[in-house]
């Protein structure tokens, strides 16, 4: 039986724009030739697509780092780069994608064929044909492409299914399932044989459907970490309706009533409460000898509880009473779509979120550090990112950077830390000597 992964950690990195191109013209019947240096192309950008065809998240068990393509750099005569494909990756729906580091929300793919974008591509930079002015007519100044977002993300996978069936290990949910869809669960007589949540669609004779999900069995200590149970839980955060399993097999040594206590007190016990869904009880191997007697049993137990809800009697292996359930299970899960609807209407409507950039910090936030004597080092994201983009490759290209540190106070600044002429300064990977 295959894995279930419904949790990874991944690693997501956009491409690099372009670097703008720094060229003349030299026609031959063109006198004067300005400059034809055009632009990078866009890095592309890494974006989640939710496919229902998938079950797990398996395709980032063994693969842990994707790369979109870089931009073309930009070309003479003034022609653009070309900008790069972006990466398409497929996840289950269900997939909830957080920043590892950080632990914020960046989205939640809930629909088939909807898509997150998690890493922007850069943008590419310009070429020297937008630097040209009156005074400098002939600029060998260009920008380089912008780096593309890098990130690391979480993925957890939820399982959207209407129903879901939960309950002690053994208590016949994956036989139920088989039963009632086409899905063809692994089943055996000993605990934890659901090892991975099982799918299937119940389709009833008027037509109605509804999704059901098989859940592995719960244990004491389940939403504290126990067993298997925490690793499933979270499956049941999105089913609409719970069908809450107890045997009625007089020789499995429990007593119903402190089985039903039990999963209820861990769903409970969640970090959301998820004992306040919609609930039908009910008795399953109802055609094992001794299993009306623990039935009669199991209600006057739920009775001295306070709890008056109906308790459907199920076998199957004989069917008798399955239809009935899944008639009810039906009419449950359509009111409680009616209710989250009136109630909260934009759950209902509920699309993916598309990361946004953060608020970026401005150029003149930097810190100077001295290192060192002779040696100092000046931080800051934006700043960093500013020498980053600049073509250094060019007298023109540092002259303009050396202006704009000059401007945003990076000259003042180690002066003030006692910067004298011939100190080295380190900005990012670029180093440079100070000069009064």
């Amino acid at each position: 039986m295959p894995t279930f992964v419904d949790q990874t950690k991944i690693e997501v990195q956009a491409g690099k724009g372009g670097d703008g191109m720094v060229a003349f013209r030299h026609e031959k019947y063109v006198p004067n030739g300005g400059p034809a240096g055009g632009d990078g192309g866009r890095g592309g950008s890494v974006i989640f697509v939710a496919d229902e065809g998938l079950r797990t998240l398996m395709d980032f068990r063994y693969r842990r780092k994707f790369k979109a393509e870089n931009g073309e750099d930009g070309r003479i005569k003034s022609q653009y780069g070309k900008g790069a494909k972006d990466l398409y990756l497929k996840v289950p729906v269900g997939t909830t994608v957080y920043d590892f580091e950080t632990g914020e929300l960046i989205g939640d793919l809930i629909k088939n064929k909807q898509e997150l974008v998690v890493a922007h591509g850069g943008k590419g930079g310009r070429g020297n044909i937008h630097f040209a002015n009156s005074v400098n007519t002939a600029p060998e100044i260009a920008e380089n492409g912008e780096p593309g977002e890098d990130r690391v993300l979480r993925l957890e996978l939820k399982m959207l299914a209407d129903v879901g069936l939960v309950g002690f290990p053994s208590v016949g949910k994956s036989t139920l399932l088989s039963v009632v869809t086409k899905a063809k669960p692994k089943i055996a007589a000993y605990s934890f044989t659901t090892l991975t949540p099982n799918l299937g669609m119940v389709i009833l004779p008027d037509g109605r459907d509804f999704s059901m999900a098989d859940l592995p069995g719960l244990i004491e200590g389940a939403s504290q970490g126990v067993g298997l149970g925490i690793q499933f839980l979270r499956h049941i955060e999105r089913t609409k309706v719970i069908l809450h399993l107890v045997s009625m097999d007089p020789n499995n040594g429990r007593e119903a009533i402190e089985d039903y206590k039990t999963i209820k007190n861990e769903l409970a016990s969640y970090t959301t409460d998820l004992s306040k869904k919609g609930e039908l009880i009910v008795a399953t191997q109802m055609d094992i000898p001794g299993a009306d007697e623990k039935l009669a049993d199991f209600k006057k137990a739920l009775a001295d509880e306070g709890i008056d809800a109906p308790v459907y009697a199920i076998s199957s292996v004989t069917h008798s009473g399955v239809d009935q359930l899944m008639r009810d299970s039906a009419n449950l899960v359509e009111e409680v779509e009616k209710r989250q609807t009136e109630e909260a209407p934009e759950v209902a409507t509920e699309e993916a979120r598309e990361y946004k950039y953060k608020s970026k910090a401005k150029l003149d936030e930097f810190t100077v550090e001295k290192l060192e004597d002779h040696l100092f080092e000046i931080k800051g994201e934006a700043l960093e990112r500013l020498v980053q983009r600049t073509n250094l490759d060019h007298q023109d290209g540092i002259m303009l950077l050396a202006r704009k540190l000059k401007n945003l106070g990076v000259d003042d600044a180690l002066r003030e830390m006692g910067a004298v002429d011939g100190d080295d300064v380190v900005i990012g990977n670029f180093n440079f000597e100070f000069l009064q």
